[in-house]
C-alpha cells in the first residue's frame, strides 16, 4: 500500500491565512479578549507549570542507559561521571548496564554491590533517580550470559528451569501396516497422525506405552508427528514458566532489594528488562506444562491440534493456530513481564522494558503478540536501534498498548547502534516518538569508558560531537516530559483493529524467513502501512487489541467507547485493515457499531475465516452484509474525509504536521512537530471553542497566539496558524471556553 493516503481534506474557503468569508465579527473581536485572559484560563497551577516549563525540574530530565563497559569500575569514577553528567549534560539519573567480558568487579559479587551502592548514594545526593537494569549484558533472563563473560548464573543454579522449545519428529508411513516408534527424549506433548490426502487426523498420544508407540495404520499415506518439549540449551529462564521467572527475580532483583531497600521507591523508581523474546529456541519457545494449562483455560484438549503449528490441517487450521499461538503469548505475558511487574508492585517501583525485533510485521515467532506481551507491565516499551530497523512503524503499537490497558508512560530505548547521528536526526527521532505517544525517551547511551564504545553514539559530556548541545537537547526532552508524562488521556477519532488473529492464523513454525525475521510473510497484513498512511494524512488513531475490543469497548450511539480510567476513548471511525481471519466476537461488535451508524472502513483483504471454531459461515455472512464492494486502497483517503464532518484535529494544507492531542483536568495539550527538511506554514483546525497559548519546548517561552472560532457543520472549531521551521515543534495549550 502507498505510504501516503493522498491529500488531506482541503476546503477552498480557507486557502488564505485570513478568516473565511462569513465569520462573525463578534468571534473576531472576542479573540483579542481571550488572548488577554488566556493565561488565567489555564487554571490553577499555570504559573508553576510555566516556571517548570522554562526550567524543568530534575525529575523530568532524561535518564540514559549507562554502560559499565569492559573495564574496572570504581566508586571515584562513578561519582565523578554522575556529577558531570548532571552539571554538564542535564541528565537526571541512569539505568546502569554492566557490559562486556572485561567488566569488573564480578557481577552480583559483594564488590559489585559496593560500587552499585556508591552510585545510589551519589544519585541520592544529586537528586537523581535510577532504573534498575536487571541483567549483565542482554537479553534479560540469564543473570550473566550473552554480552558478558558467557557465565549464566541462572543456568548454573537452575538448569531444569532454562528455556525450552517445541520439536517435531515426523515420519511418512503407508497403510495398512503396523507402525512402531520409540519416543525420543523430552516431555511428550502430542502424537498425531494425519492423512496426507484427506487431512484426517488421528490422535495417538494416549497409545504410548513406556516411551514406545505401536499403531495399526489404516489405508492411505500418513504423516506421523511426535511433538516434544525439550531443554533448548540457551541459558536464560523459561519465559513461560512463573517458577523459573521467580527464581531469576530472586537471583537479580531481590539481591538488590536485600542490600538497598531504603533506595526502592525513592532513588530507584523502576526496573528495566531487555529483549526477552519468543524467537529464542529457534522461534519455537515452549513450556512443558502447556497442555494442562491450556485445557484449564479453554476446557478442551490441545493435543490433536499440534500439527497446525506446522501444517495446514484443513478448515480448523486458522482457529487452531489462534488458540495455540495465542495461548503461548498469554503464558508469556503472564510469565516474564507480569512476574517482573508483580515483584515491582510489591517493592514500590514500576517495570519497563522491551522485546527484540519489534518492527517485524508478523510477530508470532518473535514477540508472539507485540501488544499482548505489554499488557501487564506498567510502562510498555520499544527499542529504536540502528541496522535498518524501522521501529517508527510500530511506535503506535506500543503507545496503543498503553492506551488499551490504561498505562501512563510509554518508553523507548533510543539511538543505540545508530552511529554518529546529526543533531537534526536526533531531534527528528525524538519528535516522531513523542507525537506517536512515547513519552519516556531513554538515550542510548553513556559509556563509562568512552574509549571502548561498542554501539555509537556516545551521548556524554566528553563527546566532541555532542557535548556542547546535550544540555539544550536534554532540556527539550524534559519539557516534552513535563507536559506529556502525566495521566492525560489520549484523544483520537479513529480506531484500527490490531490484526493478531490473521497474523496467528497465517503463521506456522520454521517458516522460510527464519525465526528472527518472523518466519512467515502474511500478505494480507497491511496494518503497519495503514497506520503510517493515517499519520501521513494527519489522522491520529489508536490500535485496538482484539481482547480490548471484546472486554473494554461498548457502543454508545454511533460511537465505539473504550471504558478506561486514564485513557477513555470515543471512536467515530473504525478501520479494519487487511484480514483473512478475524475473531467472530470482534466482528459481532464491529457490525453492531456499523449498524448503529458508526463508520467502518476496510483497507484490503476482507476476512472469511473465524479465529474460533465453527464460525466461518458467520464471518462470511457478516462481512457480506457490511461491505457491498471489495475495498479499494486508492479510495481510502476519500472515505476517511467523508467519514466525519469534523475531526479532532485537521490541517488545511497538503502537508500536515505530526501531532498528538491529550487532555488533563480540562487542559488540552497539542504537540505539533515538523520533521521535514522544509518549513511548514499552515492553519490547524481544533475541534471545540478553545482559548490557546503557544508553549515552545525548544526555548521554554510561552506566548499568546491569534486564533478564531468558526462553525463547521454543527460544531465549533478553533482555527490557528501554525508556522514551524524544519525539525521544530510547538505545543498549543488551551481550555474550552463558553463563548
Amino acid at each position: 500500500m502507498n505510504r501516503r493516503l493522498g491529500r488531506v481534506a482541503f476546503r477552498p474557503t480557507r486557502r488564505g491565512h485570513g478568516m473565511r468569508p462569513g465569520t462573525s465579527v463578534l468571534v473576531l473581536c472576542s479573540v483579542w479578549l481571550m488572548l488577554c485572559l488566556c493565561h488565567a484560563s489555564l487554571g490553577a497551577g499555570s504559573s508553576q507549570r510555566q516556571s517548570d516549563f522554562a526550567h524543568p525540574p530534575v525529575r523530568c530530565w532524561p535518564r540514559p542507559l549507562w554502560f559499565w563497559n569492559d573495564t574496572e569500575v570504581t566508586a571515584q569514577g562513578i561519582r565523578e561521571q554522575m556529577q558531570k553528567s548532571k552539571d554538564l549534560s542535564r541528565y537526571g539519573g541512569f539505568g546502569i548496564l554492566p557490559f562486556g567480558k572485561g567488566f569488573r568487579p564480578d557481577y552480583l559479587s559483594e564488590e559489585y554491590f559496593a560500587i552499585y551502592g556508591a552510585a545510589l548514594e551519589q544519585a541520592r545526593a544529586l537528586g537523581m533517580t535510577m532504573s534498575l537494569y536487571d541483567e549483565y549484558g542482554f537479553p534479560s533472563g540469564s543473570a550473566g550470559a550473552p554480552n558478558s563473560r558467557d557465565k549464566s548464573l541462572f543456568a548454573q543454579a537452575c538448569p531444569d528451569l532454562t528455556l525450552k522449545r517445541l520439536d517435531k519428529h515426523e515420519q511418512i508411513v503407508a497403510g495398512p501396516s503396523v507402525h512402531e516408534a520409540i519416543i525420543p527424549a523430552g516431555t511428550l506433548m502430542s502424537i498425531v497422525a494425519m492423512n496426507t490426502a484427506t487431512l484426517e487426523r488421528v490422535h495417538l498420544t494416549d497409545a504410548v506405552n513406556s516411551r514406545s508407540l505401536q499403531w495399526d495404520v489404516p489405508q492411505g499415506t500418513w504423516k506421523v508427528m511426535i511433538f516434544l518439549c525439550v531443554v533448548d540449551g540457551y541459558p536464560c529462564c523459561d519465559y513461560l514458566d512463573p517458577e523459573a521467572i521467580d527464581r531469576f527475580i530472586a537471583m537479580t532483583h531481590q539481591a538488590y532489594y536485600d542490600r538497598f531497600k531504603d533506595h526502592f521507591g525513592t532513588t530507584i523508581d523502576s526496573t528495566f528488562f531487555d529483549e526477552p523474546t519468543l524467537y529464542r529456541g529457534e522461534g519455537r519457545t515452549w513450556t512443558d506444562r502447556f497442555n494442562e494449562k491450556f485445557e484449564e483455560r479453554y476446557g478442551f484438549d490441545p493435543r490433536p491440534y499440534y500439527p497446525a503449528l506446522w501444517h495446514d490441517i484443513g478448515p480448523d487450521t486458522q482457529a487452531a493456530r489462534n488458540y495455540l499461538f495465542g495461548f503461548r503469548t498469554e503464558l508469556y505475558a503472564l510469565g516474564f513481564p507480569k512476574r517482573i511487574q508483580d515483584w515491582c508492585d510489591a517493592h514500590g517501583i514500576e517495570a519497563t522494558g522491551h522485546q527484540d525485533q519489534e518492527e517485524i510485521a508478523n510477530p508470532v515467532s518473535v514477540s508472539g503478540d507485540l501488544m499482548k506481551c505489554l499488557q501487564y507491565q506498567a510502562v510498555p516499551g520499544i527499542d529504536k536501534i540502528g541496522g535498518d530497523r524501522p521501529a517508527e512503524r510500530v511506535y503506535k503499537i506500543i503507545s496503543s498498548a498503553a492506551y488499551n490497558w490504561d498505562k501512563t508512560l510509554v518508553m523507548s530505548e533510543t539511538y543505540g547502534a545508530m552511529g554518529d547521528l546529526s543533531w537534526d536526526q536526533i531531534y527528528t527521532v525524538a519528535m516522531e516518538q513523542y507525537t506517536k505517544g512515547i513519552n519516556l525517551l531513554i538515550p542510548h547511551a553513556v559509556w563509562y569508558d568512552d574509549t571502548r564504545v561498542t554501539f555509537k553514539p556516545e551521548l556524554s559530556y566528553r563527546s566532541p560531537i555532542y557535548a556542547d548541545r546535550l544540555p539544550e537537547f536534554n532540556t527539550y526532552l524534559a519539557r516534552l516530559n513535563l507536559l506529556l508524562q502525566d495521566d492525560a488521556r489520549h484523544v483520537a477519532d479513529v480506531a484500527v483493529l490490531y490484526p493478531i488473529a490473521t497474523l496467528q492464523a497465517s503463521h506456522h513454525l520454521d517458516g522460510p524467513l527464519g525465526y528472527y525475521q518472523g518466519g512467515v510473510t502474511v500478505p494480507e497484513a497491511d496494518y503497519l502501512d495503514v497506520g503510517e498512511a493515517l499519520i501521513a494524512a494527519g489522522r491520529d488513531y489508536t490500535f485496538l487489541h482484539p481482547d480490548v475490543l471484546d472486554e473494554r469497548c461498548t457502543i454508545e450511539g454511533n460511537e465505539l467507547v473504550l471504558k478506561n480510567k486514564v485513557h477513555p476513548g470515543r471512536f467515530r471511525v473504525f478501520v479494519l485493515p487487511g484480514h483473512k481471519t478475524i475473531r467472530w466476537s470482534n466482528l459481532q461488535k464491529i457490525k453492531a457499531f456499523h449498524d448503529a451508524g458508526g463508520r467502518v472502513i476496510a483497507t484490503g483483504v476482507l476476512p472469511s475465516k473465524s479465529a474460533e471454531f465453527g464460525h466461518d459461515a458467520d464471518v462470511a455472512a457478516a462481512i457480506a452484509s457490511m461491505f457491498a464492494e471489495k475495498p479499494d486502497a486508492a479510495t481510502l483517503q476519500g472515505r476517511l474525509d467523508n467519514a466525519l464532518a469534523v475531526y479532532d484535529v485537521e490541517c488545511e494544507g497538503q502537508r500536515p504536521p505530526r501531532y498528538i492531542h491529550k487532555v488533563k483536568n480540562g487542559i488540552h495539550i497539542y504537540l505539533f512537530a515538523n520533521i521535514d527538511p522544509t518549513a511548514l506554514d499552515t492553519h490547524i483546525l481544533l475541534r471545540g471553542r478553545l482559548v490557546l497559548e503557544a508553549w515552545d519546548p525548544h526555548t521554554g517561552n510561552v506566548r499568546p497566539v491569534q486564533y478564531a472560532h468558526e462553525i463547521e457543520g454543527d460544531c465549533v472549531v478553533t482555527r490557528v496558524r501554525l508556522t514551524l521551521p524544519p525539525v521544530r515543534s510547538l505545543f498549543f495549550l488551551g481550555r474550552q471556553s463558553e463563548g
